[in-house]
């Protein structure tokens, strides 16, 4: 048998799946090869398989370097539910407990071990690597190492030295969900990749359904409990900017009696760990938190993500958003924002505080990068286009559209040969915008009134007083300058609401720039000149007078794979009984429920009904040990569901 037919053997006994999905084939072989890799797969196309069937294979110990402390133990579990040994050694281990890791670990007792990032410092894991036979280090969210990266930590920055001082190098392997151009190429350097083989399996997650509002806050909590009332019996996250929102906001739906519960950096360690229990566990199915929680969070039952608050880039939005749908089954994803939001995310961007390894001008830089990351973010609220190929395109992927791949926000807000026209028959289970739900509102004469100001005033003045030129304001502080004996004074009686708009619009796609620090000025961006041209075209983005607030027209539930089938109303109650069944016995296990089954191995087991043990195991997902396992119980639920429904059609 050679490395590849042993692969897959692994995949189909321990983890139930007859096949690699797309990406995995490539990133396994080239691993088994001996040759490095840098695999770029979106949220729940199964990275963690890259790495954990060649830990099965090759002889040794897989070393997978992860920033996740507070789920490895669920890492773990999982690993052992499937019949892998695995351990883990970070900060929430004694020291005594770590030592024992280690001691099983040099006897051979693991094929995977998780450590954090940290922990590669400790002068006894330095020690113990030395002397371990380690053939493989995979990094899990590799775009950390990168500080063009939305999640950059100092402590991957070590990684590339680990790995150069073991005795004989280790295949390497690095992962992530979201990563530009820019951000791989700084993954490869930083971590000393040699010759890797490159996979881009490419970002789309066609089960998710993306939605984007403008929401005044006043207005936000009726929008959500709206939304969340629509879907009381499934789970989610509410993404908030600050933790006095995640307070709030968990306050608020706890009142309505929604099971939600809370995490930001504020708590205490063991309330974080507590509450991030019961949202996996499924006790409290909405989770309300910052930016702090999620990354790698391994619950696939998640239905849906709210943004409460609009995140500071692309990459961020992207990764929070496909924390839904994990499973494969359809899930939502709804960005709330207002102008407010737009001015936080410049002021945290001014207030984060820089690496100490960064010379002024250098850490100036990474704070340039963060505001182009900022505008393009800004970019994807205002399009009129669809918001998948926004998306798509700012990671540089055609999207069937003509715009300029990998510029993030180009032409986001022009005229359709700039930035690529909405889909002839556009499927209202894409997007919010596909669906009609909001209007297309020409303001090209706005923006060139604005433009004109701007250039005139010379990029020394904010956006409130561009807009009192236009207005022809009569205050103090326009008279006192000498402004309204501007040309462009009172040139424009649109509202002020609407210009302030304008001007934001034509920052997000680089036609102005905004600068930042205490008085911000409006002054000529990149691509200012353009706006000069005779097609030049500026749309807003209006929300549809008669579009429903309810719920968004949504795909029945189905099963996962290339035959995929909708359920049934029948199938449909079976996979709800099978959820209760598997709550049941992960609390028994004291695991979370996705550890005992996934959603769409659940949905699977509902539309195929197995009645032998060869019928269970051909389920995707049900490996042998999970058979061994669950089996029983399982065939014989399904089994008395069969026999009540007999009764009930008779």
């Amino acid at each position: 048998m050679n490395v590849m037919e042993a692969a897959r053997a692994v995949l189909a006994e321990r983890f139930g799946y007859g096949e690699f999905r797309p990406g995995q084939r490539a990133v396994v072989e080239a691993v088994l090869a001996g040759r490095d890799a840098l695999a770029v797969m979106p949220t729940g196309a199964g990275k963690s398989i890259c790495y954990q069937v060649p830990a099965c294979v090759l002889p040794g110990l897989t070393v997978v370097v992860s920033p996740l402390v507070s789920l490895m133990a669920d890492q773990v579990r999982s690993l052992k539910e499937a019949g892998v040994r695995g351990a883990y050694l970070n900060s929430t281990l004694t020291p005594a407990q770590q030592a024992e890791v280690l001691h099983r670990a040099r006897a051979g007792a693991y094929d995977v071990m998780y450590v954090a990032p940290e922990r590669l410092a400790d002068p006894r894991f330095v020690e113990f690597a030395a002397e371990a036979a380690i053939p493989f280090v995979a990094v899990d969210e590799a775009h950390c190492v990168s500080q063009w990266g939305q999640d950059f930590r100092p402590s991957y920055l070590s990684i590339g030295d680990f790995i150069a001082a073991l005795p004989e190098r280790p295949v390497v392997a690095a992962l992530t969900a979201t990563a530009t151009e820019r951000v791989r190429t700084d993954i490869v350097r930083l971590l000393d990749l040699r010759d890797p083989a490159l996979t881009v399996t490419g970002f789309d997650r066609p089960n998710l359904r993306f939605a984007v509002e403008r929401c005044e806050p006043k207005r936000k909590d009726a929008r959500l409990d709206a939304f969340i009332d629509e879907r009381r019996a499934e789970s989610g996250i509410v993404y908030c900017s600050k933790r006095a929102a995640v307070e709030k906001v968990c306050a608020h739906l706890r009142e309505r009696g929604v099971a939600a519960t809370r995490y930001h950096a504020g708590l205490a360690a063991e309330e974080r760990e507590r509450n991030q229990r019961a949202f996996v566990n499924d006790d409290a199915p909405v989770m309300v938190a910052t930016n702090a929680f999620g990354m790698g969070i391994d619950k696939s039952n998640v239905s849906y993500v709210v943004h409460y608050n609009m995140p500071g880039s692309v990459e961020a939005y992207y990764q929070e958003a496909g924390r839904a749908g994990r499973d494969g089954e359809p899930a939502e994803c709804l960005l709330l924002w207002c102008d407010g939001d737009i001015a936080t995310g410049r002021f945290f961007i001014e207030q984060e505080s820089a690496n100490e390894a960064l010379s002024p001008e250098e850490a100036e830089v990474v704070r340039a990068g963060r505001r182009r990351m900022l505008e393009a973010m800004v970019g994807y609220c205002y399009t009129t286009d669809c918001l998948r190929e926004y998306l798509l395109r700012y990671f540089g992927e055609e999207a069937g559209s003509p715009g300029k791949a990998g510029e993030p926000g180009a032409g986001a807000t022009t005229a359709p040969d700039a930035l690529g026209a909405v889909p002839t028959a556009p499927d209202p289970r894409c997007c919010s915008n596909c669906a009609g739900e909001m209007e297309a509102v020409d303001v090209t004469a706005e923006a060139r009134a604005v433009m004109r100001c701007v250039h005139e005033l010379r990029g020394r003045f904010g956006k409130t007083v561009v807009v009192d030129v236009l207005r022809g304001a009569d205050t103090e502080a326009i008279r006192s300058r000498g402004l309204n004996r501007a040309t462009t004074y009172g040139t424009c009686d649109a509202k002020r609401p609407l210009l302030m708009e304008v001007v934001e619009l034509l920052a997000a796609a680089d036609y102005l720039a905004i600068t930042e620090g205490k008085y911000p000025v409006v002054c000529a961006g990149g691509r200012y000149r353009e706006a000069a041209r005779d097609d030049f075209s500026l749309l807003m983005k209006r929300t549809a007078p008669k579009a429903k607030k309810g719920a968004a027209p949504r795909a029945a539930r189905t099963t996962s794979g290339a035959e995929a089938v909708e359920l049934t109303a029948t199938d449909q109650a079976l996979f709800e009984h099978l959820r209760e069944v598997r709550k049941r016995l992960a609390d028994e296990a004291d695991v979370p429920p996705y550890v005992v089954f996934n959603n769409a191995t659940l949905a699977a087991m509902a539309a195929a009904r197995p009645a032998t043990e060869a019928q269970f195991l051909a389920i995707p997902g049900v490996g042998q040990k999970k058979l061994e396992t669950y089996g029983t119980v399982f065939l014989e639920e399904i089994a008395a569901f069969e026999s009540e429904l007999g009764h009930l059609t008779r």
